[in-house]
């Protein structure tokens, strides 16, 4: 059946089904709870079949569940409500029991805790929308929303610091000295999956969590919108740690340590054995590059006031070395021999309100014929920003890095690049002449350009480099890291404006998103 054939079997039950929407918004009748079977006030949209409860029953219920979104019975219809409203609190330690090294009467929290000019004109703000008075709550940012919450810390002789508690039941705070807010596991897993799928921006992801807190009143729902942006910032390097298998920050000194790669290129004692013949056709490294303009990043405020976090353990080469290499390193303008392609004759186009114009990398290819799998992996720490246009000393600072990864042993390369008619002519005497660039002088490195490029070339060029006449080439895919940019285009937007360790590590995690999703889809 077509879409249009699955609408109109709907179309004749439409009013059916707005009736069951009607009915939903009244209470059932009895109005009573659905456990003690006395008076029902609340009910939670966010339960299965959203039970009618009593105020003790509701507290009770969702102690597993305090971020769930209720709703109180006005004697009319159902307003928004909260379960801080209930009394309802959340215990941290002894498995989410109150502490019993707690006392039972807890001081209320310090003014000095709670910001009061946010709640300067408190009377015009609904009752669910404010915070409980005079006790120890928490503003802390969930899927469903923003929520109030009151929160038990353990007060044990060996209890851990508040804000160790705090993560210890999946809520990230925002700060380590008297926290006042924290983000849970789900929200912050939820916008970095978000980002990376839709391109979805903190300011926009915060703007729908105002609108999931409150529909009605988004305006009046606080703002952690900067917090946001920098606790996302830290988790993301914790999930890279984690899944890379790091207990702490420390041991992970090895350039792209936090960065996946292709698991199907041969790697020399990872995927290959060292004992292996690897000078047969069969373990020749085939390798795309490319220069994407859409990654720009315009000049920083405070470009002295900075924190790294994985500077050079992703996809983004390492920040000072590749700046020293800049600097010590002539760019020879090369004139080329074949069509006047851009990448040449703008290479030292200038754009001077940006920091960087673009970005270039390199990326693994392969064409599996018979399943059409394809590799299409960006290599870690090859991704180099452009500072003027495409120039060549900026492309071999990302290959010589690409051909250093997990490739001892390994002597044979098939490179592709747009304008290889032009770079491959003297790339042996320009990384010769670097004190910082190596290739093996035994790495034998065949240049091809890829069908959709080849066409724009001489005829000579067309017989020289178009890969079905590349002898052990196969079927490749000269073109798909053309591919890659679009997955990378997504967020490369949103990174224009952040600072430069800011902007590094969202590019890296999109990058590392990208190959992950090629691992899992090679069959």
């Amino acid at each position: 059946q077509t879409q249009n054939d699955y609408i109109r079997e709907w179309l004749p039950q439409k009013e059916d089904f707005l009736h069951i929407l009607l009915e939903l918004e009244a209470p059932p009748v009895p109005r009573i709870c659905k456990i003690c079977q006395k008076d029902g006030v609340y009910r939670c949209p966010d339960c299965m079949h959203q039970p009618l409860l009593c105020t003790n029953c509701c507290r009770t219920m969702h102690e597993a569940h305090p971020f769930h979104r209720i709703q109180q019975w006005t004697g009319d219809f159902f307003e928004d409500s909260a379960l801080h409203m209930t009394g309802l609190q959340v215990h941290l330690g002894h498995g989410g029991a109150p502490c019993p090294s707690a006392s039972a009467n807890e001081p209320a929290q310090d003014p000095s805790d709670v910001d009061d000019g946010e709640w300067e004109d408190v009377d015009n703000i609904p009752l669910h929308l404010r915070p409980p008075v005079g006790s120890k709550y928490l503003t802390i940012v969930d899927v469903t929303g923003v929520h109030f919450v009151l929160v038990g810390a353990c007060q044990c002789p060996n209890a851990d610091s508040f804000h160790m508690q705090l993560f210890q039941a999946k809520l990230c705070p925002s700060t380590f000295e008297k926290p006042s807010t924290a983000f849970t596991f789900s929200v912050l897993d939820d916008f970095l999956r978000d980002n990376v799928e839709c391109g979805t921006s903190g300011m926009n992801y915060y703007s729908k969590l105002h609108r999931v807190t409150s529909n009605v009143f988004p305006h009046l729902v606080v703002d952690r919108y900067r917090e946001l942006l920098r606790v996302a910032w830290q988790w993301r390097l914790l999930k890279l740690l984690k899944w890379s298998g790091y207990q702490d920050n420390k041991n992970h000194s090895k350039k792209g340590d936090l960065a996946i790669f292709c698991a199907a290129c041969p790697q020399p004692g990872i995927n290959v054995s060292t004992t292996s013949n690897l000078d047969h056709w069969t373990y020749t490294r085939t390798v795309v590059m490319d220069g994407n303009f859409k990654a720009e990043h315009m000049h920083e405020r405070w470009p002295e006031d900075q924190v790294w976090l994985m500077d050079g353990c992703g996809f983004m080469v390492t920040n000072p070395p590749y700046q020293a290499y800049l600097k010590a390193t002539p760019q020879i303008a090369e004139k080329s021999a074949c069509n006047n392609h851009k990448a040449i004759s703008q290479a030292s186009a200038s754009r001077g309100k940006l920091n960087s114009t673009g970005v270039g990398a390199t990326a693994c290819t392969r064409w599996k014929y018979h399943s059409l799998q394809r590799h299409g992996c960006f290599y870690p720490h090859s991704v180099v920003d452009f500072q003027k246009g495409e120039r060549q000393l900026n492309m071999d600072y990302s290959l010589a890095h690409a051909l250093s990864y997990n490739m001892t042993g390994i002597n044979n390369v098939l490179c592709f690049y747009d304008i290889n008619c032009a770079y491959m002519k003297n790339l042996r005497r320009r990384v010769d002449s670097s004190d910082v660039l190596q290739i093996p002088p035994s790495m034998k490195i065949t240049a091809g350009i890829g069908m959709w490029h080849v066409h724009g070339h001489k005829k000579e060029c067309y017989t020289r480099y178009l890969p079905l006449f590349i002898k052990g080439s196969g079927w490749v895919d000269g073109e798909i890291i053309e591919t890659l940019w679009s997955t990378l285009n997504i967020v490369s937007a949103s990174t224009r404006g952040m600072t430069s360790p800011h902007r590094q590590e969202l590019l890296d995690f999109q990058m590392n998103d990208s190959n992950f999703m090629k691992m899992i889809r090679m069959g």
